[in-house]
């Protein structure tokens, strides 16, 4: 693994401020319920070409995909069966009558945030959406693919630099 490419730039900006395992616990639970608060409202537009329909939900998904294959191949196509559950969820709840969809949308988005701050306090962190939301948002949903493979203990050599660039740009910034 090459310590100086996109993966682990992205992996160890990101990882630096997701070190204490409630935060990490947090996250792992926060970023599918913010995921799922964006994909409700996504699923009631729709488009059909002949006899094949697809929601903006399915693009979404779609997009972030093929961003992700340009990283990794494995924790790409591992995110893209995440996220087609998590769209076939949200059509699910998205179909509720009246504005149910949209209170469940707004509880999932805000609730899923508000998680992410109580983590990162535990932390005592700065939480990557506050420096730079784009790449936080971008960065989240995979940083969760790539959490689970260290959980069940896959990719350890990833993980181990990781670390190693996490303690290396500390050492460099207290100098």
């Amino acid at each position: 693994m090459k310590s100086d490419g996109k993966l682990m730039d992205m992996l160890t900006g990101y990882a630096a401020s997701h070190q204490h395992p409630f935060n990490v616990f947090v996250h792992m639970i926060g970023i599918p319920t913010i995921m799922l608060g964006v994909l409700i409202p996504l699923t009631w537009i729709t488009v059909e070409i002949n006899e094949f329909s697809f929601s903006l939900a399915h693009v979404l998904v779609l997009a972030f995909f093929l961003f992700y294959v340009t990283l990794d191949v494995m924790f790409a196509i591992v995110f893209l069966v995440g996220g087609y559950l998590l769209v076939l969820f949200a059509t699910k709840l998205g179909a509720y009558p009246g504005n149910t969809g949209w209170v469940i949308a707004a509880a999932c988005f805000f609730g899923g945030y508000a998680a992410q701050f109580v983590g990162h306090a535990v932390e005592r962190s700065m939480p990557v959406l506050v420096k730079h939301p784009v790449q936080a948002n971008l960065a989240a949903p995979f940083f969760t693919v790539v959490e689970l493979f260290s959980i069940v203990g896959l990719r350890d050599d990833l993980f181990k630099d990781v670390q190693d660039q996490i303690q290396l740009r500390r050492e460099q910034e207290s100098t």
